[in-house]
């Protein structure tokens, strides 16, 4: 299904991502994210969220930094992001 909807934006994106972090496939969020950059959809403070837990479940933790690194300051300053890099390391 995700495949046949055309314009995709970061809610179809964070929705798809969330679904593998729940179902216990976080590191695909890892491959969502990628692909997200290639399309230069730029993701909001929840998509990062989603993307922090991955890596907090996934326990690869040379993902985790890969993401942290690429989070923009204005983001990064956000309470809840705070909070999930807390929980993450």
């Amino acid at each position: 299904m995700f495949r046949s909807i055309k314009a995709k934006g970061t809610t179809i994106y964070g929705a798809l991502m969330n679904g593998y972090n729940l179902n216990g496939e976080s590191w695909k969020c890892f491959k969502i994210f990628e692909e997200m950059k290639e399309k230069y959809i730029i993701p909001d403070e929840i998509e990062w969220n989603i993307l922090i837990g991955a890596c907090s479940k996934s326990g690869m933790l040379h993902h985790c930094q890969y993401i942290v690194n690429q989070i923009p300051l204005n983001i990064q300053n956000k309470i809840r992001i705070q909070s999930a890099l807390i929980d993450m390391w």
